[in-house]
């Protein structure tokens, strides 16, 4: 609930589309927001429990078409726990173009060297087992991958750290839109310094920090 939550919070959501979910503690599969709702909507009542085949186990609400996402990435990667899928402008509006993503701010460090992954099979939706299994084996052990026309995907051992790189990779998108608004990069960390500033700064002491901030501001304390 806190990770949507915090998603609107940050400007995140897409009216009702876009969704967050936690790997299930019984092997169950995904509780995922309920269809129908804004991130800043959800509550305890509007979360539903998904099966891997799509079966809703526990809640009175809808599931999203794109279950697939979730199960589909927690069935191939046992070392996350939970998943974020976004739509917002920045993410499309950089991934049109085709170009890597530069680490010239501290926002880009975790999906930089190696470059994160693209999704190319579709723009629609990941509405299909198939296409999650797809979707699952480009993300590979990524943390995100983009979704060209789309949006795009985050993943972390748990649900603060998902969110923190869906707020991170969309900061990172932006800034470099904006530095090549004005004229182009000249400028970025090299490898070296980019793994170097992954543990300096955003090691999981850091991003939890991070999480648990945004937590606040978005209950307002």
């Amino acid at each position: 609930m806190s990770g949507s939550r915090v998603l609107a919070s940050v400007g995140l959501s897409d009216m009702v589309w876009g969704h967050a979910s936690v790997r299930d503690p019984e092997g169950r599969g995904a509780w995922m927001k309920a269809s129908g709702f804004g991130f800043e909507e959800i509550g305890e009542g509007r979360v539903v429990l998904v099966s891997p085949d799509g079966k809703v186990l526990w809640g009175a609400g809808s599931r999203h078409l794109e279950f697939p996402i979730h199960t589909e990435i927690l069935a191939r990667r046992p070392d996350v726990g939970a998943v974020v899928h976004t739509h917002a402008p920045a993410l499309n509006a950089f991934s049109s173009l085709q170009r890597d993503l530069l680490p010239i701010s501290h926002d880009a460090v975790p999906f930089t060297y190696p470059q994160l992954p693209r999704f190319t099979a579709t723009g629609a939706l990941i509405a299909t087992r198939d296409l999650g299994r797809e979707l699952a084996a480009g993300l590979g052990d990524a943390n995100a991958i983009l979704l060209p026309h789309h949006g795009a995907v985050t993943v972390g051992p748990d649900i603060g750290t998902a969110v923190m790189y869906a707020v991170l990779l969309e900061r990172a998108c932006r800034t470099q839109l904006l530095a090549d608004a004005a004229g182009g990069i000249h400028t970025a960390s090299d490898e070296t310094e980019t793994r170097f500033k992954r543990e300096q700064i955003w090691n999981p002491r850091q991003i939890n920090a991070g999480w648990e901030y945004l937590v606040r501001r978005a209950h307002g304390k």
